[in-house]
């Protein structure tokens, strides 16, 4: 008996792995949120002290301590809506992008992105984040976490790539407007407001993850330029 063949079988009926085998990446980066949820909300209820080791804090980067949070912050979340609407968007805006680009471009897009955004936001907050200019950067002594900044930067890419694709505001779902005119709009739009209010929101974070999509859709806009051109006709 041929024991690799059997063994194939049986893995392939198994729905477990199956369910696995079938994930898109961004069904998995959606998965690992939801896993890094539930350690951080079990740490936390043992001491809540554990914020540390997950979210970014640009005075923390700064001494050299909890450098990982550049990338973990990214999948961190303490607030379920939080989480909910981030895993809501990331599936609405990832899905779509992911089949545009190829799996594991979308993957480093992604990470990189993420990654940038936490790293612009350390020093902008850590160099300018005091007085009122804590309202327009963000705090170098609060904890920043979330999966915006590289959900921005999914946002970013269509803008170069898709401009003309109606986003929705999640609120107003009869309302869309193209894509260059949604996304700036709501990047800016919340930045004001919160600096306005005085709300606690990872502006620079999104504008660093749109910024990174930005250019990275040049880059590919100019690499694959009959592609794109090809593209924006399938997406008006």
């Amino acid at each position: 008996m041929n024991y690799r063949i059997y063994t194939k079988k049986n893995l392939k009926r198994n729905p477990v792995l199956k369910f696995f085998e079938g994930l898109s990446v961004t069904g998995w980066l959606i998965l690992v949120n939801l896993i890094v949820y539930i350690i951080i909300i079990s740490a936390l209820l043992k001491n809540v002290d554990y914020i540390s080791f997950f979210a970014l804090k640009a005075s923390s980067i700064f001494q050299g301590k909890y450098l990982w949070t550049l990338v973990v912050h990214m999948f961190a979340h303490v607030e379920f809506w939080h989480l909910l609407i981030n895993m809501f968007v990331l599936f609405s805006l990832g899905s779509l992008c992911e089949k545009i680009i190829g799996r594991k471009r979308f993957l480093w897009f992604y990470l990189i992105s993420g990654v940038f955004a936490g790293a612009l936001t350390v020093v902008l907050a850590g160099f300018f984040g005091y007085g009122f200019w804590e309202r327009v950067f963000g705090s170098a002594d609060v904890f920043m976490l979330g999966a915006s900044g590289a959900i921005f930067a999914i946002a970013g890419l269509y803008v170069v790539l898709l401009p003309k694709l109606k986003f929705y505001i999640i609120f107003l779902p009869f309302w869309g407007l193209p894509a260059y005119i949604m996304i700036p709009l709501v990047v800016f739009g919340l930045w004001i407001v919160s600096i306005l209010a005085g709300l606690p929101i990872g502006n620079v974070a999104h504008f660093g993850g749109f910024l990174a999509g930005i250019l990275y859709g040049f880059y590919l806009r100019k690499k694959y330029n009959k592609k794109v051109k090809m593209l924006g006709r399938m997406f008006r």
